[in-house]
């Protein structure tokens, strides 16, 4: 195995970073200040102990930060990045979604799940992660696990609970499909067929209070397998708990052991 790091290529096995070339930066290392060379600023969070944490379960100490990052004031507290990989390329990608439900099983986000970029992932890959990070705080949460479709039941559930042009919208988008512009109007750049979309889908629902959940649309819950907390201190010396599930001898899922990392 030859590993050289730099600027010079990186080799294992059959894989290989590209070669980086020299080019003019447009971004290099930009802090708040204004001032040329101003530094990023620190994080000042108070100290993470093991202590702090809970002894036995990740989701009752993911629950505990959630609602004090709600008593915090941060707006949109549930708002997370969801990464998934296609196999066999191994390529990755992720999106912002909403955190929805959490219980004992897992994180539940909801979504387009017939023709999205996540959907041909998932049918490859079910591994999933989800990362919160909350700045106000100076905490982040890290979230490794294996995704399961929730049943239509459970998703018609929450799919009632959104506003009515939501769920018109759930049945209208072919989610990360190529819209298609109208040649007739050269103004257009696809969105009228989305519109389009969603006029079909208005008359068919427009005497329908209870609009039933689609088909390819509902919850996918992330069980996880490793939980991080991250605890932001100063000089980047941060403070790093990882919860790993434990797999016991028959197979089936054991107790979560309890490790501080290095930062």
């Amino acid at each position: 195995m030859n590993r050289v790091f730099g600027r010079r290529a990186f080799t294992a096995g059959r894989m290989a970073l590209h070669q980086a070339t020299k080019t003019e930066k447009l971004i290099f290392a930009p802090g708040e200040g204004k001032s040329h060379g101003a530094q990023a600023a620190q994080f000042n969070g108070d100290a993470l102990m093991r202590t702090d944490l809970d002894p036995k379960s990740p989701v009752t100490q993911f629950n505990s930060w959630f609602s004090e990052a709600q008593k915090a004031g941060i707006k949109q507290v549930e708002a997370c990045t969801l990464s998934t990989a296609q196999l066999p390329t191994g390529r990755v990608s992720s999106r912002v979604v909403y955190l929805k439900e959490l219980d004992d099983k897992g994180f539940v986000i909801y979504s387009n799940f017939g023709t999205s970029r996540k959907a041909e992932d998932l049918a490859t890959n079910p591994h999933a992660s989800l990362v919160f990070y909350w700045k106000e705080i100076n905490r982040q949460v890290r979230v490794e696990g294996v995704a399961a479709r929730n049943t239509a039941e459970e998703s018609q559930l929450y799919f009632d609970t959104r506003a009515r042009g939501s769920r018109i919208g759930a049945w209208s988008s072919k989610q990360s499909a190529v819209l298609q512009p109208n040649k007739d109007d050269a103004a257009d750049d696809g969105r009228e067929q989305l519109e389009g979309w969603v006029k079909e889908t208005e008359e068919r629902f427009k005497d329908v209070e209870k609009i039933p959940v689609p088909d390819f649309w509902g919850g996918l819950c992330i069980v996880p397998q490793r939980i991080e907390f991250w605890q932001g201190r100063h000089s980047r010396l941060h403070d790093r708990f990882v919860y790993e599930r434990q797999e016991e001898s028959d197979g089936g899922q054991g107790n979560w052991k309890l490790e501080r990392l290095s930062p």
